[in-house]
């Protein structure tokens, strides 16, 4: 079975040359032109890989790769024309795996894609996950959160931490490791934060936020969502 790479940029003459070159070196290719259809797409055809560009019309390609790492660890290239080291250290703090600068050399990228494939398990990109018999689903897609079938709105910030614990549900995230994976690697220093914004989420999703069954603290490590 080959590989499936998703494409996503809003150029199509870029993305139709770059679907000849993967599908000629034996490369399944998905194409988008749209930012929000390639997360569909990537919903959908649960790709290997994703070539991303970063300047497109609707979201750019860094809030792409912010809603993808939200539940998946599918490797991601930033492919584009943005060649200043401020956007590469970005690029890379914010999940990708690798970036590469258009114009760029057919054999190298094909290599580079090769070398991530090797490294990295199938991902599983999951649009919904469902927890406690359908009491708690989080629609990653939609960005919409429901506990006993309640709507419950929450802020981007809030959301993002939320989408960080569930895709590590069972697991302890280390402080640190929570708010760099959800707001970025700028607010490493923002820890103080973060008590204060699981105190939202706990008053918006929890039946009682003073004794929680969803986002547990673990003392002087983090915070854990309880998979059940």
């Amino acid at each position: 079975m080959s590989d499936k790479i998703l494409i996503i940029d809003d150029e199509e003459p870029t993305v139709q040359l770059i679907s000849m070159l993967l599908e000629k070196r034996g490369f399944e290719t998905i194409k988008a032109f749209r930012a929000e259809e390639g997360l569909r797409k990537a919903y959908r055809h649960q790709p290997d890989l994703v070539l991303l560009d970063v300047m497109m019309p609707d979201m750019d390609g860094w809030d792409v790769c912010k809603r993808l790492r939200e539940m998946s660890d599918v490797p991601i290239i930033f492919l584009t024309a943005r060649d200043d080291v401020k956007d590469v250290v970005y690029g890379l703090e914010i999940g990708s795996d690798d970036y590469v600068v258009k114009p760029f050399n057919n054999d190298e990228l094909v290599a580079r894609i090769k070398a991530h494939l090797r490294r990295s398990p199938r991902p599983n990109m999951s649009e919904e996950m469902i927890f406690n018999d359908g009491d708690f689903r989080i629609n990653f897609m939609n960005r919409e959160v429901w506990v006993r079938n309640e709507l419950k709105h929450l802020t981007p910030k809030e959301f993002n931490l939320l989408a960080v614990l569930v895709r590590n549900a069972g697991r302890v995230v280390t402080r640190n490791e929570l708010v760099t994976q959800a707001w970025g690697e700028e607010y490493s220093d923002a820890i103080d934060s973060l008590k204060l914004y699981v105190h939202y989420l706990r008053q918006k999703i929890e039946n009682n936020a003073q004794q929680p069954e969803y986002i547990v603290t673990s003392r002087g490590v983090g915070y854990r969502f309880v998979n059940r």
